[in-house]
């Protein structure tokens, strides 16, 4: 074979198997680059997203932090709390400073732990308790809700807590409500947070459920002056139950995200 000929064939192949060494040569590069973790870690990936899904984080974030599920509360109940919150937040009958929030949950036994004192600064759980329903609104379950005298019926939905004062439970505290035609009759109806020698286990384990207010949300009397002082001072509390014909304003979820937002938080999060 002539020697022209042998350069022409070696010329050939070398061009047809430069670009499938270029080509591997590539891919390894690039396979190195993502398996190697310093570089992995060196790489900041900027992801949008919309101002109701950073409240939803926001919302789930708190709600594990908190670790609210093992303490038997509801997530959605918790949700329209906090929607409630950043509602009433806005209109400053809310404590800027003081972050708590008292969630009590009606849809559960009056022989359940069923109230709740949310620091919502640093996401922890203050307490877990029983708590009274109205004589009126059932036995163990509270399944009858009114704003009227003489009811003795618990109210539900949001309530800003006012001043204290020492009355005839001892140390108590009034409610302001804020929920037009369910609970805005509390402090005419003197609906207030006291404690009671009903609210205890020891009254559950002899008649099966708990002792019954006259529509006040009573307490365990050995945790009353803690809890009272906890809460006091213009933080919001929220009774959660049963009635679907229960509304509120301090409900709407877009006025909530907007009034989130307007405290600094962004909608942009790097991951």
């Amino acid at each position: 074979m002539k020697k022209h000929t042998i350069w022409a064939m070696g010329l050939l192949l070398l061009v047809t198997t430069l670009p499938t060494i270029s080509w591997v040569s590539v891919r390894k590069s690039q396979l190195q680059f993502f398996d190697t973790p310093a570089d992995s870690a060196s790489v900041k990936v900027t992801v949008n997203f919309s101002n109701t899904e950073l409240f939803d984080q926001h919302v789930d974030s708190s709600y594990e932090k908190a670790n609210l599920a093992a303490s038997g509360l509801d997530s959605n109940v918790f949700r329209k709390a906090l929607v409630g919150y950043y509602n009433l937040k806005k209109t400053n009958l809310v404590s800027p400073e003081r972050q708590i929030l008292t969630i009590i949950d009606f849809t559960r036994k009056s022989s359940q732990k069923r109230l709740w004192i949310v620091d919502l600064a640093s996401h922890k759980l203050l307490f877990n308790t029983l708590v009274a329903h109205g004589q009126g609104s059932g036995g163990d379950m509270a399944t009858n809700f009114s704003n009227l005298e003489n009811s003795h019926q618990s109210s539900l939905g949001f309530y800003i807590t006012s001043e204290t004062y020492f009355g005839k439970h001892g140390f108590s505290m009034k409610l302001e409500g804020m929920d037009k035609g369910f609970n805005t009759n509390a402090r005419d109806r003197a609906v207030v947070v006291h404690g009671a020698e009903y609210v205890s286990q020891s009254f559950i384990n002899k008649t099966g459920r708990l002792g019954r207010s006259h529509g006040c949300p009573a307490l365990p009397v050995e945790l009353t002056n803690t809890i009272i002082n906890t809460i006091k001072g213009q933080t919001l509390l929220f009774i959660n139950g049963p009635a679907s014909n229960y509304t509120s304003n301090y409900l709407d979820q877009e006025v909530a995200v907007s009034n989130f937002l307007s405290n600094g938080n962004t909608v942009q999060a790097s991951m």
